[in-house]
């Protein structure tokens, strides 16, 4: 029962700190951000599986880290306020050509990763940009100015 209350354990903190650390996409990630993602999980590992290294307690924690997802997500459908807390709301990051500088720093966003979103879509500069999002996905919408 401990095998099973340690990976409950460890799933549900692995959550709380990834929705801590940011919602930064993949490819908006730093190396930093990598290694910190990949150490935690790791530290976790560590706690998780402590000193017994059996097929059963593998299986019986992995089996629990899969529960404790559905759960995870059948809570998230049914409550809006966990699907809040967990995933956030939209953050508008630029408005107008004017950088929405608390909220950035909230999230530690960078000019230049809402530049390098806006070269994605094909515009090069601020005064081609209506306004930027950064969503709940992590990923940032580019709206250009209408003409």
């Amino acid at each position: 029962m401990a095998a099973v209350l340690r990976a409950a354990f460890g799933y549900f903190f692995l959550v709380f700190m990834v929705r801590i650390v940011g919602r930064r996409p993949g490819k908006q990630m730093n190396p930093f951000e990598f290694v910190l993602i990949f150490f935690i999980g790791g530290l976790a590992l560590t706690f998780t599986v402590a000193d017994d290294r059996s097929l059963t307690n593998a299986f019986t924690q992995i089996l629990t880290i899969g529960i404790s997802h559905y759960f995870l997500i059948m809570l998230r459908e049914r409550y809006p306020r966990i699907a809040l807390l967990l995933d956030g709301s939209p953050i508008l990051l630029l408005r107008k050509g004017r950088w929405q500088t608390e909220a950035m720093e909230g999230m530690l966003i960078q000019a230049d990763d809402v530049m390098t979103a806006a070269r994605d879509k094909g515009l090069y500069s601020l005064s081609e940009i209506d306004y930027a999002v950064l969503e709940r996905n992590g990923e940032i919408t580019i709206a250009a100015v209408t003409k």
